[in-house]
């Protein structure tokens, strides 16, 4: 199952796919999905990482809203999905900093994916901004 086939297939989109959107609202979804992992792992770690798991279940939980609200396309509110794409790539740039602080497999991956997650955010509203001003 596809989220872009989904999103591509509203009777409001029809051919107004919007393709950064939609690899954005994927990439928030596994954002979340990584994110909550991370936590759970980070609880197992023998060190502290209180900050890690505060700042992953953050992310996690704006990733969460952010791919829902961007993936609904009735009447949308495209100032409100910026708004939310800009906090998502702001959660994940933090999370992916305070990740990068740590040695152990799960916070790579993590960090790896609030970057690619804050990229496709980030390109989503610059198209979302020039669909606006065309």
């Amino acid at each position: 199952m596809s989220i872009q086939k989904m999103i591509s297939e509203h009777p409001a989109v029809g051919s107004d796919y919007n393709e950064s959107l939609g690899l954005a609202v994927k990439h928030a979804m596994y954002c979340a999905a990584i994110c909550n992992s991370c936590v759970d792992a980070c609880a197992a770690e023998d060190m502290d990482m209180s900050r890690c798991m505060r700042l992953c279940s953050d992310c996690s939980d704006i990733c969460t809203a952010t791919y829902r609200v961007a993936s609904r396309r009735t009447d949308e509110n495209r100032s409100v999905i910026r708004a939310m794409l800009a906090l998502c790539v702001k959660a994940c740039e933090t999370c992916a900093e305070e990740c990068e602080k740590h040695d152990n497999p799960h916070c790579r991956r993590c960090a790896q994916m609030c970057r690619e997650c804050a990229r496709d955010c980030k390109a989503a509203m610059e198209d979302l901004h020039d669909e606006a001003v065309a």
